[in-house]
């Protein structure tokens, strides 16, 4: 029998899942095949609507090799495991006469634990939580949670949180998870052989493709011990958010609510000198802490140095005592014991690390109203460790809607530790070798310059750091009016949002809801079911809605996102970039910038019918040098400044919109 082609394998892959072949999705899935073919890289543009779970799903599969797709949200990996890849195996088993399995696999904290449900929490017991599984009919909505998730666990065959419906908070799911410095091992736990999380890892091992996040594939980078299997080919999806993630994983944080956390689940497990002396450590750390200002701190000042060294030492002798003692009275020593230890030695890392100093930290103060003071220490730049431990012994396939900022894809490769597409490989035999890429924009299924406008209100002062923008809220009114509503309002604030959500409610008789007033979900539900609704929000919404049809029409941004002139992490990122003779703003707060405007003009045309407008009412997108470069990673709608003929256009929209509605 010869080997089915690849159009033949996607062509039975799309009819399965009821789509529709995309040239874009058929030009990706080539070059997805080529790059695993001769064990390349590769980084594909695919905008929405191309198809591209299974532009890289079908030729991976194809080519029979292990493989981890690594996705940045829930929503795509229920989508991959749930949908695509299920109807997927099924079309192509007969044409590859063989039937690919798959899997999902997270980190050992997203799995319920049995020894946790069954035994109780091996800590404090001083806010009475314990004694809820003895109630029959307990009373908090932290009880209530707990004996559900009991009965749950008799049902559910994985374990996973996110099949837990409804779900729970993550305090009453802390009460019946480990992470994986907590857990006691499959072979020292009297559940291992049931345990959710071994399962799960049993069947990523025996799983051709294993779906998993980007958070545990930045723990098996930076973690000495592998946590994900052998694989040949990496697929990194929504990979815009891979640094992001990655330097998550990578930060460090203090706090005195951790520190003194510590110090009493060690307490009873130590003798009394080691225990006191971790006692005034944490003490002194707490007193420093209570002082602290938000801020970048270049120099460790003298007394947080000593506050931490004395830190890191009495977390060091806890430490060895922890493993030279055993106490039989205390009910569950070993539990008890493995809590204490990841508490401690959390404590003394970060400790040592922050002591240490190293070029390439960024150490912080921050300040919460609600939790106070925090100390944390992330790295400069991951780009480094993602060439290390990415590129290297696979093929990796990065792919996203916005991987081209300001034309090319240079900016994405570089904070991914790539040079510049195109680079020459290394010679000599004591070169370094240089990962080979290659970037490929295969489009979108949408006419962006017949379906949407890109307006920018030019005539608008220019946003400052603070006040009100009394000019803008007016544009943002009449804009909102012409519409008929349907409008998705991205803020880089908080503040922002709330300033003209309150604003308007008072203008227009119009429903305008505000991010944090219900859960996103539910609001996201709501603004998709009524076509009148406004919803106004932050971060989340610019990446986080998918509403197609008339409920979304304008998408109005208040002004362009780059990350906050106070920020420690990003404001080091561009000096350090200057220092190294480059631009600094571009390289980080543009690039910054560009890809939150990449992805909230996304929000927009999410079918081919949509129609709208994204508004952008910061004139500075049409004044400032750097405004080309943002425009150019936004997607190509029809751009005009003249705001009469975008009210025409709105109304006009809204009015068809009507029409279909009667």
């Amino acid at each position: 029998m010869t080997k089915p082609s690849l159009p033949e394998l996607l062509h039975a892959a799309v009819a399965a899942v009821g789509g529709t072949e995309r040239p874009g999705q058929v030009t990706m899935a080539e070059s997805v095949a080529a790059a695993i073919d001769d064990g390349s890289h590769l980084l594909v543009q695919a905008g929405t609507g191309t198809g591209k779970s299974l532009g890289y799903l079908v030729p991976a599969l194809a080519h029979g090799e292990r493989v981890v797709v690594a996705t940045a949200t829930l929503a795509l990996q229920r989508q991959l495991v749930q949908r695509d890849l299920p109807r997927t195996v099924d079309a192509l088993h007969p044409l590859l006469r063989r039937r690919p399995e798959f899997a999902m696999l997270k980190g050992r904290s997203n799995y319920l634990c049995l020894h946790r449900l069954h035994e109780g929490v091996p800590q404090e017991e001083e806010d009475g939580l314990f004694d809820v599984f003895e109630s029959a009919a307990p009373s908090s909505k932290l009880g209530k949670d707990l004996l559900r998730m009991r009965d749950w666990a008799d049902e559910t065959e994985t374990g996973d949180r996110d099949a837990l419906s409804p779900g729970v908070s993550d305090r009453a799911w802390a009460q019946v998870s480990v992470s994986s410095r907590e857990c006691l091992g499959a072979s020292r736990c009297a559940y291992g052989a049931e345990c959710f999380a071994e399962a799960a890892r049993e069947r990523a091992k025996l799983a051709d493709v294993v779906i998993t996040n980007h958070a545990l594939l930045a723990i098996d980078a930076l973690e000495g011990a592998p946590v994900l299997p052998g694989h040949e080919v990496l697929i990194v999806d929504e990979a815009h958010e891979l640094v992001s993630r990655v330097t998550g994983a990578a930060t460090g944080e203090l706090t005195p609510g951790s520190v003194n956390r510590a110090v009493r689940r060690a307490a009873k497990l130590v003798n009394e000198k080691a225990a006191d002396a971790l006692q005034t450590a944490a003490e002194g750390f707490e007193r420093l802490m209570e002082l602290a200002l938000p801020g970048r701190l270049e120099e460790i000042p003298e007394d947080l140095g000593y506050a931490l060294m004395a830190l890191r030492d009495a977390a060091r002798t806890v430490i060895t005592a922890l493993g030279n003692t055993r106490d039989k009275s205390v009910q569950d020593e070993d539990a008890v014991r493995k809590q204490a230890l990841a508490s401690i030695e959390n404590v003394h890392a970060v400790a040592e690390r922050i002591v240490e100093g190293s070029e390439y930290d960024v150490v912080w103060y921050e300040r919460h109203d609600r939790f106070g003071a925090s100390l944390r220490v992330a790295p400069l730049s991951v780009s480094g460790l993602l060439r290390d431990k990415l590129f290297t012994d696979r093929s990796v396939i990065l792919t996203s809607a916005t991987l081209r900022l300001g034309g090319d894809f240079n900016g994405v490769a570089a904070s991914l530790g790539l040079p510049p597409e195109g680079t020459a490989p290394a010679a000599g035999e004591d070169a370094e070798p240089v990962p080979q890429w290659k970037g490929v924009d295969v489009g979108s299924p949408f006419d962006y310059p017949r379906q949407g406008i890109l307006y920018v209100a030019q005539h608008l002062s220019q946003p400052g750091r603070e006040g009100d923008r009394g000019d803008m809220l007016d544009e943002l009114a009449e804009l909102v009016e012409a519409a008929g509503g349907r409008t998705l309002g991205l803020f880089s604030s908080m503040r922002g949002a709330r300033a003209a959500a309150e604003n308007l409610r008072g203008r227009l008789d119009l429903p305008v809801l505000l991010q944090g007033e219900e859960t996103l979900g539910e609001l996201i539900r709501a603004f998709a079911e009524d076509d009148r609704t406004c919803l106004f929000g932050t971060l989340s919404l610019w990446q986080g809605v998918d509403v197609p049809g008339p409920s979304c029409q304008l998408v109005v941004m208040d002004r362009i996102p780059f990350p906050r002139p106070d920020d420690p992490l990003m404001s080091a990122r561009q000096k350090a970039v200057e220092e190294n003779g480059g631009n600094g703003f571009m390289a980080v707060a543009a690039t910054h910038a560009a890809l939150l405007m990449a992805q909230g003009a996304g929000r927009l045309v999410r079918a081919t019918g949509d129609r709208g407008v994204v508004a952008v009412l910061d004139p500075r997108l049409a004044r400032a040098r750097y405004g080309s470069f943002l425009r150019a990673s936004m997607p190509d709608f029809w751009y005009t400044t003249d705001r009469n003929q975008v009210r025409r256009s709105l109304a006009a929209i809204d009015a068809a919109a009507r029409t279909e509605e009667r």
